[in-house]
């Protein structure tokens, strides 16, 4: 049970993650480090989406 709530809680991070490196780039000029910012961004949410789903993931046993 501790692991789907895990999940759950990355997916929200994912989520939480993209919006504010979109929203950021929206309200303040990066000039050189744009491109940083996005790729860490990118990262932590494609990580943290990848580890929620996995972690969600139910597998019926027999």
């Amino acid at each position: 049970m501790w692991k789907e709530k895990l999940g759950v809680y990355l997916i929200d991070v994912s989520k939480y993650t993209f919006t504010g490196v979109l929203i950021a780039s929206f309200f303040k000029d990066m000039e050189n480090t744009r491109f940083i910012y996005y790729v860490l961004g990118m990262l932590v949410t494609l990580f943290s989406l990848l580890l929620g789903l996995v972690l969600t993931n139910k597998k019926e046993e027999k």
